[in-house]
């Protein structure tokens, strides 16, 4: 991983990761936390959906004033931000559809649109929507806006897929885990552009991510493994931990060797 270059005029790097294999493990295994950690803060400890979204929310609000404040990437700092974002976007999700009885479909489509606009509005602003340039306090503004409608969409996209047209989750991982091979062909094989096949791949990680975490947690009599939300979310949170180390260390080597 290489420290980005001070942009002259204010002093702000880049605030967020390269998208390199371990940038992609940790995205995956951090939406299955926000599958599995919301149910288990919701269910299994009884906070309610009210109670587990006013609670993240609020641990949410503060991750992010402190990823906005500073002055660089810091991996443990984004990453907190990354998975609180997964949790707090699967809970509006699950609350607009078990409490408000929104359809679905319906999410799915509103946040869609919910996050195409903000794309317009991040693109008409700056110019680009790439993430080596999130060099910006609006830049970066733009951009956990544009995660938190991904992590939404993808939950809503997720559940109608395997839960309301019944595919089930292992057939709704195989399904976007295989668009999101598509999107690796569609980048390496033919040179589609970078930044459009970035967003296309976030945005499929999110569902692939939940389905994988539903067939884990869940029990056999709902079409999962049975593993459990604890278990599910111990494991993953741990591998999620073991690889934020790794960069956090390669990261101050880096800078110790002034790269």
């Amino acid at each position: 991983m290489t420290i980005a270059t001070i942009r002259a005029g204010h002093g702000w790097i880049n605030k967020v990761p390269e998208a390199t294999l371990l940038f992609w493990i940790i995205k995956m295994m951090s939406t299955t936390v926000g599958e599995t950690g919301a149910d288990y803060l919701a269910t299994d400890l009884h906070f309610g959906l009210v109670g587990t979204s006013l609670t993240t929310g609020l641990l949410l609000a503060c991750a992010l004033l402190f990823q906005l404040r500073a002055r660089r990437y810091v991996p443990a700092l984004y990453w907190i931000c990354v998975v609180l974002v997964s949790i707090f976007g699967t809970l509006v999700t699950d609350m607009l559809s078990d409490l408000a009885g929104v359809p679905l479909a319906f999410s799915t489509a509103a946040f869609s649109i919910a996050m195409i606009a903000t794309f317009a509005a991040w693109h008409a602003r700056e110019k680009t929507l790439s993430i080596a340039a999130i060099d910006s306090p609006r830049r970066e503004l733009f951009y956990w806006t544009v995660i938190l409608f991904t992590f939404a969409l993808g939950t809503a996209a997720g559940d109608w897929v395997a839960e309301g047209l019944s595919l089930g989750y292992a057939n709704s991982a195989l399904l976007f885990g295989g668009l999101i091979a598509l999107v690796a062909v569609a980048r390496y094989a033919f040179k589609i552009n970078a930044t459009a096949c970035f967003w296309i791949a976030y945005v499929l990680t999110r569902p692939f991510g939940a389905s994988c975490g539903d067939l884990l947690s869940q029990p056999a009599g709902n079409g999962g493994l049975g593993f459990g939300t604890i278990a599910t979310s111990a494991l993953f949170l741990a591998v999620i931990v073991s690889l934020v180390s790794y960069l956090s260390f390669t990261q101050k080597r880096l800078t110790a060797l002034g790269a």
